[in-house]
């Protein structure tokens, strides 16, 4: 069953729903969604928090909103929605391009799977725009795996139930609950779902009232922390990922002398996918994808299902991890998305972004992408689909065709027939899926190491010599990336050094180097290569004797050096420079005694003088 589209209901205009999530934004707090009608409930401050956070703060951290979506045979998808304060109860249904994001994000997220009578999952990220657009703040930096909120979208994970039911139209009771959220723990809310979803359809909003009232006195997810999360009597053990973790691999120590009796439920991990059950269908050819998202080249999946679908999408990205892929990525795409055009058009080359979708209408206006990947029904555990070919995009149809690989690229990188063959026993060893994810995970791991290590290698060579920084100048500039000079570098120090695989190193990364991926991957490099120089600036300027200086100065000199030395204690702690905590006091230390050797009159001006 495909994901129906909404029924027009006059001009686009703002919404009794556009003005809840407004009301809930302005006021930092989530616009909690459940079924409306419920009676307002009292904005009292959670008994004992004892963390200095205001109502639903620690729901805030974790969940941008929970919706509820009724699929109605009139309307389509119709969100049944009641915030957690005192806001308007359910909207009207509208025009999708005038509904505020969080409720276009569960009408485009809740699409059924077809034939799932469990649960369907779809996680679109969807672009905030206009006045809907919030930005947070983290005490961490996101510099290699999404780990952190990213301010520029929203996932959205899903629960759908289908159950027969004779006394209604359709025939069937079909309703989503869909939690949205800008973190990308994938596994993880898959699991809260599972674990409140069935109870919330047999109980009904109170059921759901608990849940959001557990998750607002969860603890931040704090990177590299292990967090004990009770949810409706389901005590969660997790681990919150950094940009330094290895991937595939675990902190959480599963086996301790002392069991602790009150875990329900340990995940080793909160944000990956089960790698090979995603790429099992095409993993002769999983070569080639590494290289076409390596490259940020545009990319369809045509899948069966949303979950399918939005599993395999997550598992292309992730499979250049650590590289972080810096292209769009819409895990269930449908034809509601405001982007539908835009992607669907002739006009115009398709953009650098990787595409789920399900729809049959697709396989006709998305014909003209460059690379399609059709795949069938995901096996369970233990049970391996018909390997599927890479063919021409001639051969594609508009509908039945079979699955496969529509693409006329052609590989730079010969094909590793070791990971194959390793890859090829354990299907037939019946090893579990997680096993074969381990290996195939490490694969990729190692195949994008051996291809950034020179480029990390080069980058390095661009900083300019500690010895050439002067606490009386501006820090030196980074010298200019220069792509032949890089060029030259591989002969010596290329990836033939840690890899087996043979092929054209050269083509591949002289089209790496055009991407979106190494736009971004170098911005966020060259980012913290000059923080590095700020953070050595500062400790050459406290290694200076600054009190003498001042000495041989005049006072406006003086008084100048002051002001800078102030807004450099500003910079450290906005950009959160690479400084050591003691070389912090030190400079502060060095501010005081300078200030105390002025006259009075300059010294009360300066101790009022803020740092701009």
């Amino acid at each position: 069953m495909a994901l129906r589209g909404l029924a027009a209901s006059g001009p686009s205009s703002r919404g009794p729903l556009d003005e809840a999530v407004a009301a809930a934004e302005e006021r930092g707090a989530p616009a909690v969604v459940v079924a409306a009608g419920g009676t307002p409930e009292d904005d009292e401050e959670d008994e004992g928090r004892g963390r200095g956070l205001l109502r639903w703060d620690g729901f805030s951290a974790w969940l941008h909103c929970v919706c509820v979506v009724g699929f109605d045979l009139e309307l389509g998808q119709a969100v049944e929605v009641r915030p957690g304060r005192t806001l308007p109860s359910a909207p009207r249904p509208g025009p999708l391009a005038g509904a505020a994001p969080a409720e276009r994000m569960a009408r485009e997220s809740a699409g059924p799977d077809p034939g799932c009578r469990a649960s369907g999952r779809g996680r679109p990220p969807l672009r905030q725009s206009g006045r809907a657009a919030v930005h947070w703040q983290f005490p961490w930096e996101d510099r290699g795996l999404r780990l952190g909120k990213d301010p520029a979208y929203f996932y959205g994970y899903v629960y759908f139930r289908q159950v027969r039911d004779k006394s209604l139209k359709r025939g069937y009771f079909q309703k989503s609950l869909v939690l949205i959220s800008k973190l990308p723990y994938i596994h993880f809310f898959h699991t809260v779902l599972k674990q409140i979803a069935p109870e919330y359809f047999e109980k009904s909003e109170p059921y759901l009232e608990a849940a959001c009232n557990d998750v607002d006195r969860w603890p931040a997810p704090v990177p590299g922390k292990t967090l004990h999360l009770p949810i409706m009597g389901v005590v969660m053990k997790v681990r919150i990922p950094t940009c330094h973790d290895k991937p595939g691999t675990t902190q959480i120590a599963q086996l301790t002398q002392q069991a602790d009796t009150h875990i329900s439920v340990i995940l080793p991990t909160v944000h990956e996918v089960d790698l090979f059950r995603c790429f099992c269908p095409v993993f002769l050819h999983s070569q080639m994808l590494w290289e076409l998202v390596l490259l940020g080249e545009p990319l369809v999946v045509m899948a069966p299902s949303p979950s399918e679908s939005s599993e395999t999408v997550l598992a292309l990205v992730n499979c250049i991890s650590p590289l972080k892929y810096f292209s769009d990525f819409r895990p269930y795409f449908t034809i509601h998305d405001s982007e539908f055009k835009e992607y669907t058009t002739r006009t115009q080359a398709p953009p650098s972004v990787i595409l789920g979708v399900t729809n049959p209408f697709f396989a006709k206006t998305l014909q003209h992408w460059p690379h399609i990947i059709r795949i069938g029904d995901l096996k369970p555990a233990g049970e391996i689909p018909k390997q599927v070919k890479v063919k021409k995009l001639k051969n594609l149809k508009t509908l039945d065709s079979k699955p496969g690989v529509y693409t006329s690229y052609k590989p730079y990188l010969s094909r590793d027939e070791e990971i194959i063959k390793q890859l090829q026993k354990g299907v037939q060893q019946k090893r579990p899926s997680e096993a074969q994810s381990v290996i195939l995970r490490r694969y990729f791991l190692e195949l994008t190491q051996s291809f950034i290590i020179p480029l990390e290698r080069y980058v390095a060579s661009l900083m300019p010599l500690q010895k050439s920084i002067s606490p009386w100048k501006s820090p030196p500039q980074l010298r200019q990336f220069l792509p032949e000079e890089f060029m030259k570098t591989l002969e010596k120090t290329g990836p033939q050094l840690t890899s087996r695989i043979k092929g054209d190193w050269i083509g591949l990364y002289r089209h790496f180097l055009k991407s979106p991926n190494f736009d971004g991957w170098f911005k966020t490099r060259r980012k913290e290569m000059t923080q590095k120089l700020e953070a050595l600036h500062l400790e050459a300027l406290c290694e200076e004797d600054l009190l003498l200086w001042t000495q041989k100065h005049t006072e406006v000199e003086t008084v100048d050096l002051v002001l800078k030395l102030k807004n450099k204690l500003l910079q450290a702690d906005r950009e959160h420079l690479p400084v050591k905590p003691d070389t912090m006091e030190k400079l502060r230390t060095h501010i005081d005694a300078i200030i105390l050797a002025l006259p009075e009159d300059l010294q009360g001006i300066l101790l009022k003088t803020g740092m701009t």
